[in-house]
């Protein structure tokens, strides 16, 4: 088990629950699912994303492992490059419009759960994501990378439960106040992008 910074940790759990306050696709079916289902679609909606970024996760810990053994010079680009990414992120939340979450959500539980995991599973930039977003936080002082990401990626997937439960349970009460909530949380996610970003740029 990799001894993390507190530092880092709370760098990392901070950014990791301001990203999933972020309207994103996700999000958008969580609440949906919240809506025209009640509160018992929501939570399983919000269980089976949560769920399914673990498969995103097994594909960076690949993908990072194989990296490095070709080349260790190979993940310090690839961690500039998420950088470029984090940013490009960062703009394009900063000029999203307010959120709509109108959609096409499922009303049992199992069909919500089922189709939140394939809606994350098949989505591909969730994979590029996560191999853009865990890597900032490694230190190869700490042991193997690829453990630190393995970590790190447990921690975000099953840190999301809560948050996206929270949108499930409140998509059927509170439509107008998230709407407005998600104009302040896409800003949010822009700053912490950024930051991210900066980070590295720093360190």
């Amino acid at each position: 088990m990799p001894e993390f910074e507190i530092a880092t940790l709370i760098a990392f759990v901070s950014a990791s629950v301001a990203l999933n306050l972020t309207p994103g696709a996700d999000v958008l079916f969580i609440t949906t699912s919240g809506a025209a289902g009640g509160r018992k679609a929501g939570v399983a909606a919000a269980m089976g994303v949560s769920l399914g970024s673990l498969f995103h996760t097994v594909l960076a810990v690949a993908g990072v492992a194989a990296l490095i053994e070709a080349s260790p010079a190979a993940f310090t680009a690839l961690r500039w490059v998420g950088a470029g990414y984090l940013l490009y992120l960062a703009w394009k939340a900063w000029t999203a419009p307010p959120p709509a979450f109108e959609g096409q959500g499922a009303r049992s539980a199992w069909s919500a759960f089922r189709r939140g995991a394939l809606t994350n599973i098949l989505n591909p930039k969730v994979s590029i994501f996560v191999l853009s977003f865990l890597p900032q936080f490694t230190d190869p002082s700490l042991g193997p990378v690829w453990i630190q990401i393995a970590v790190l990626g447990c921690l975000f997937s099953f840190g999301s439960i809560p948050v996206n439960c929270a949108w499930g349970l409140g998509a059927g009460f509170f439509g107008d106040r998230l709407r407005r909530f998600g104009r302040v949380m896409n800003r949010v996610s822009a700053l912490v992008f950024g930051g991210l970003a900066a980070r590295l740029a720093i360190n």
